[in-house]
């Protein structure tokens, strides 16, 4: 059974990927599921992966949802592990040189 976070958890992560992260949601949705998308924000995770909407260049949207790179996880903290997990993988697909991690 995949592990549901609790709702500030979800807050949390979701709140600081769409205000701080936009670049990078755009990055991982364009390797793993929407090349041509034009925006993209983080709409949901639990513990098999994550879920984003990518927006078009016409405006339509699609759900991308990635699985996590290092298989299931239990704890918030791990999420952050695998979002970079993602980034990386992101944008090695891309050619794109990441950015150093904190």
């Amino acid at each position: 059974m995949t592990h549901r976070f609790d709702e500030a958890a979800l807050a949390g992560v979701l709140g600081h990927m769409n205000e701080d992260h936009r670049d990078d949601n755009l990055l991982i949705v364009r390797a793993f599921g929407e090349p041509g998308a034009v925006a993209a924000a983080m709409r949901s995770f639990d513990g098999s992966g994550g879920s984003w909407v990518a927006t078009r260049e016409d405006g339509s949207t699609h759900d991308v949802r990635v699985t996590w790179l290092g298989g299931p996880i239990t704890e918030r903290r791990e999420v952050r592990r695998e979002i970079v997990a993602l980034y990386d993988a992101a944008c090695a697909h891309l050619g794109v040189e990441p950015r150093p991690h904190d």
